[in-house]
């Protein structure tokens, strides 16, 4: 896949909508917000096809699954995947088309499900 087509007569066009290996969804090429649409805005699954942002490179092609959510220091949040075929992980921008609700049950899921038992924790 890649995510922009050269022609020698139109420049630069958009990638092509593609299937969702997860959810089946439809999805469009563009992705508001981000160059390179990786992941599907429905159920934040990814397909494991890049080495670097966009360059369609990596040999794997497995689901990727949202674990979690990163923030820069800028606030910008990114999605953490990890591959289901090599176990790799890859951070993702989110877009600005991406389903709210999963992104907040990513974000606050240590502190609704913390690693350890909370009785552990002395006020």
């Amino acid at each position: 896949m890649r995510s922009e087509h050269r022609s020698k007569n139109r420049g630069v066009r958009p990638a092509p909508s593609f299937n969702c290996s997860h959810c089946r969804a439809l999805i469009a090429g563009e992705a508001p917000g981000t160059r390179h649409r990786n992941h599907c805005p429905t159920c934040l699954w990814s397909r494991h096809v890049d080495n670097s942002p966009g360059d369609r490179a990596a040999d794997c092609g497995s689901s990727m699954e949202p674990l979690a959510i990163s923030v820069r220091g800028d606030g910008e949040w990114l999605l953490i995947h990890r591959c289901t075929g090599c176990k790799e992980l890859h951070l993702n921008r989110t877009a600005g088309d991406d389903n709210v609700l999963l992104l907040m049950r990513l974000a606050v899921k240590p502190l609704a499900q913390p690693p350890f038992p909370l009785e552990l924790l002395q006020i």
